[in-house]
């Protein structure tokens, strides 16, 4: 019997989902100096918006992820894109700096876990050995999506104000929270449209403690857990470089002009999409090739090992077009690891998937709250924009040394008895 393909369609949905989730999430960013000339909000005023976001981000990240693993991803994911849908609609309602304030922090609420219940449904839908890649595949299209919103943003304010914006990038939730609740099912064995075939492929992989047990968050005291989470920091750290102060530090250190401004501020994030995929492809080959520690570490080893070194010469560069070029390689090795970071999250967590990768986002997430803050400080203080890339570079090279000690393989697969 052949097998359906019906968790390619998961996969879609999954993929639609993260798109959202940038859409919405870079929507603010583009449309800041619009929302802040209306509301007469200054520059600090605004940042402690977007912090709002991302402590509350934070903070939700893994009781949501909890919450997911008790009832399902089904009901969470469908309420989390309800949640954080009309608090984007309410966005462009908003009359103020305080309201405002509170809006993204509830943004926040509501968004938190998303990435970790997609990462819990992987782990019930898709097959061991296409982890990875299916990984790479839903950071490409959260990716693309980021890098396309200025745009689409741009091309949107031409037609309507910004508020109205905010209401049609809501809309696009409700419309995939809709369709999701009425189309997908927890377990393969559930969905109507899934054969036989394709049930016994997507489970052969699972370990025999994953079953369909809850797991618990006693997990998290693994010692490759601490280390994967560890490694993660630099990811979103330097993340939030790109989306923060990435073109002031291009305009004011390296004298880019608009036009040119424009191309390199945003080639990060498309070289990214490419080594999201790429790296989904190649933990999935060195795990065939290798097994599931080596094909988890090598590629968070390397490509955070390579990622120091360009952000290093980027600092170092006399050359404005040579240092913005590096920086994108930089981001780019380090966004290489994302796919071997959440599908080790899977090999490591088990029925505890959800809580492991809501733990490791959870790490990122404190290191996207300090970004933007600690390089005001260094700039401010130092009057120096090298400092914040050789910490990025000290932070990237730390997470490599963090891959060494990550084992991706079960324990019970470890330690058989």
């Amino acid at each position: 019997m052949t097998p359906t393909r019906v968790r390619f369609k998961v996969v879609a949905f999954a993929v639609a989902l993260g798109a959202v989730t940038y859409f919405d999430r870079v929507c603010i960013s583009t449309l800041a100096p619009s929302i802040m000339k209306d509301l007469g909000l200054d520059k600090v005023q605004m940042s402690l918006v977007f912090s709002a976001f991302a402590l509350a981000y934070a903070a939700f990240e893994i009781p949501t992820a909890w919450w997911g693993q008790r009832v399902g991803t089904r009901r969470v994911l469908t309420r989390i894109v309800l949640w954080w849908s009309a608090f984007t609609m309410a966005t462009g309602l908003t009359q103020g700096y305080h309201s405002l304030l509170a809006i993204r922090f509830l943004f926040g609420i509501g968004e938190a876990g998303a990435w970790p219940n997609a990462t819990r449904t992987f782990s019930r839908w898709i097959p061991m050995a296409e982890r990875g890649k299916v990984q790479g595949i839903f950071f490409m299209g959260a990716h693309l999506a980021g890098g396309v919103t200025p745009a689409l943003v741009g091309f949107l304010m031409t037609l309507m104000t910004w508020r109205q914006v905010f209401f049609t990038f809501g809309v696009l939730g409700v419309v995939w929270a809709t369709a999701w609740y009425r189309w997908f099912r927890d377990e393969p064995g559930e969905h109507p449209s899934v054969n036989a075939a394709e049930r016994e492929l997507i489970e052969m992989g699972r370990s025999a403690e994953e079953g369909h047990h809850q797991g618990n968050v006693r997990v998290l005291l693994q010692p490759s857990v601490l280390g994967l989470c560890a490694a993660y920091f630099s990811n979103s750290y330097g993340f939030y470089f790109l989306i923060t102060w990435l073109p002031s530090y291009l305009e004011q250190q390296r004298g880019f002009q608009a036009g040119s401004l424009s191309l390199f501020a945003g080639l990060p994030l498309l070289m990214s999409v490419v080594a999201d995929l790429t790296g989904g492809f190649t933990t999935d080959y060195l795990v065939r090739r290798f097994g599931l520690r080596i094909g988890r570490s090598a590629v968070g080893v390397c490509g955070y090992a390579v990622a120091a070194l360009a952000m290093l010469a980027a600092a170092y560069s006399g050359s404005y077009f040579f240092s913005a070029v590096l920086i994108a390689v930089a981001a780019a090795s380090s966004m290489f690891t994302l796919a071997a970071s959440w599908a080790a999250c899977i090999d490591l967590g088990g029925p505890s998937s959800g809580v492991v990768s809501a733990a490791m986002n959870t790490t990122g997430q404190i290191g996207s709250v300090l970004s933007p803050i600690v390089l005001a400080l260094l700039v401010q203080h130092f009057n120096n924009w090298s400092l914040p890339l050789y910490l990025m570079a000290a932070l990237y090279a730390i997470s490599s040394v963090c891959w060494m000690f990550v084992n991706s393989t079960p324990r019970h697969e470890a330690n058989p008895e």
